[in-house]
Formats: C-alpha cells, sequence, structure tokens
C-alpha cells in the first residue's frame, strides 16, 4: 500500500501516519528526515543538497526525487510506505508519478486531514514539545503527568517559539497556496479519502480506514 498523506500544520497528520504506520506495516517516510539522513551520512546526494542549501538556494526538485526514489528501494518500503512532506508542488506530482511509473508501481491512495483553522489553532497553541527528547504533549488533550517534565526522558517541556498565532496563520496561508493545486491533481485521479480529525482522532483514523477498505487497500 503506497499512500501520500496531507494536512494543514496542526492537523493532527503525524498522529494518523504514526497509526497507519504501525498497523500495516509501512514506512513513514518524511522528506525531512531523508534530507538530513543524506547530509549527515555524506552520501553524494546529500553533498549535493548540502551545496543548494549552504548557498539559500532551494534544492532542485529533480534531486528531492532522487533522494525519495534511493529512500523507496530500501528494505522497509517493501510493504508499503507514507510520503509525508513530498510531493509539495504540481511539478513534484508528476515527476514522482513518473518515477514510479518506471518501477512499475503507482500511489493507491492520498489521505486528506481535514480540520477547521479555528480547532488547529486551539490545538497548536497548547502544543508542548520536549526539548530532549521531542516527544509532544497538549496541555488539554495530553499533558504531561507533571507539569513541564517529559513523561518519557525527563527533559523539560516547553511550547515551540514558532507556535504563536502570527506564525501559525501564516503557515496555514501558505498550506493552503501550496497544498490545494495537489488535492485538486489527486482528486482529478479519484484517490483522495478523507479524514475528518475535528472532534477526535479516532473518529479521522475510521474515516481513513473506512476510506482505504472501500478501495480494496485493506
Amino acid at each position: 500500500m503506497r499512500l501520500i498523506i496531507l494536512g494543514a500544520p496542526g492537523s493532527g497528520k503525524g498522529t494518523s501516519a504514526a497509526v497507519l504506520r504501525e498497523e500495516y506495516s509501512l514506512a513513514h517516510i518524511s522528506t525531512g528526515d531523508i534530507f538530513r539522513a543524506n547530509i549527515k551520512e555524506g552520501t553524494p546526494l546529500g553533498l549535493e543538497a548540502k551545496g543548494y542549501i549552504d548557498k539559500g538556494a532551494l534544492v532542485p526538485d529533480s534531486l528531492t526525487v532522487s533522494m525519495v526514489e534511493d529512500r523507496l528501494s530500501q528494505d522497509d518500503c517493501e510493504k508499503g510506505y507514507i510520503l509525508d512532506g513530498f510531493p509539495r508542488t504540481i511539478a513534484q506530482a508528476q515527476a514522482l508519478d513518473e518515477m514510479l511509473d518506471a518501477r512499475g508501481e503507482q500511489i493507491d491512495a492520498v489521505v486528506l486531514i481535514k480540520i477547521e483553522d479555528e480547532v488547529i489553532k486551539a490545538r497548536v497553541f497548547g502544543r508542548r514539545v520536549c526539548e530532549k527528547c521531542g516527544a509532544s504533549y497538549n496541555v488539554d488533550y495530553k499533558p504531561t503527568k507533571v507539569e513541564g517534565i517529559c513523561d518519557t526522558c525527563g527533559g523539560n517541556v516547553v511550547q515551540r517559539a514558532d507556535d504563536n498565532p502570527e506564525t501559525v496563520q501564516e503557515r496555514l496561508k501558505t498550506y493552503y497556496n501550496n497544498t490545494q493545486p495537489l488535492i485538486d491533481f489527486y482528486d482529478k485521479k479519484g484517490i483522495i479519502i478523507e479524514g475528518d480529525n475535528n472532534i477526535d482522532s479516532k473518529i479521522c483514523i475510521k474515516e481513513i480506514k473506512d476510506g482505504l477498505n472501500a478501495k480494496g487497500l485493506i
């Protein structure tokens, strides 16, 4: 099962991806992780990407696609994967299609997490993260057992500097501008599955599973 997951910042996309990954043995592939791993390991692709990044330039789509292709060739992707953070543009989506066509593969479904902006803002403002291990919490939905202390490692749990009204609004604006063309692109293919996360993540997950089941993917 090969999936793409789309969702606004703070929509609960990570939670949904984690459930799908665990239940269906899928690799969760984040382009941010791919870039960091290649750069850290000093791979040819990583060194090339670093050259662009160090100059403050955008990494070309062709290089990003090459990194994704290399990642998809790894053993943990044999049972399927979830692409998170890629593609971001129509050009990247088309390049992904061409790359998968050459492999005799295709994207089976695009999971779209639906949520109202005001719900996102409320959740993001309550979000907290451990400075040490990166574990995520929320003062309303998932508080730490001891205020300010991570349940997992005992590190300090803080609010991210960019979790403020102005930054969140700007992130949402950027998301909609970039993502709506992608939604339209995949909607024409008839492969979008929606999960409503306005009320509860369990409802969202159920709707996603219902959609996957309806397409015969699970």
